[in-house]
């Protein structure tokens, strides 16, 4: 439960995040929603930093699987970057409108995606990685930055 536990509590922290950012721009505070994007965008960029660079490479070295679940959530990343730019185009030009639908959009896709992290794959890393690995990785990746 230890890459469960702590992964999915970053899940959180972004989703509040996200949803002050929104709140903001539905209150046509565009300084306030820029701070809070910024912010979001950075943690859930270095949330996906933190599983490609160090959780998705253990897993399939311990497993072997290199075309399953970590293949999906890969990609799942790269929609989501793309909807991040898109949403930070949006708020430049202070086009609530555009960020509220680009949002709708990211909201159904990070739920569903952390669904799949959270009830799959961090259960099938904490139960095929080593605990002693499972304490180094999340210690690496606590020091992992953008």
């Amino acid at each position: 439960m230890i890459i469960s536990n702590y992964l999915r509590a970053e899940h959180r922290e972004c989703d509040e995040i996200f949803a002050a950012a929104e709140k903001s721009v539905i209150e046509g505070n565009f300084e306030q929603a820029e701070k809070q994007f910024l912010l979001f965008s950075n943690d859930t960029l270095t949330h996906f930093k933190k599983e490609e660079e160090e959780l998705f490479p253990t897993f399939e070295e311990v497993t072997g699987n290199t075309e399953g679940p970590t293949k999906i959530m890969r990609y799942e990343h790269e929609q989501m970057r793309g909807l991040i730019g898109k949403m930070a185009g949006a708020l430049e030009s202070k086009d609530k409108d555009a960020y509220l639908s680009i949002a709708e959009s990211m909201m159904i896709l990070l739920q569903q995606h952390n669904m799949k992290e959270e009830q799959m794959l961090y259960a099938m890393c904490d139960r095929a990685i080593p605990q002693d690995k499972k304490e180094s990785i999340i210690e690496t990746m606590k020091s992992i930055e953008l």
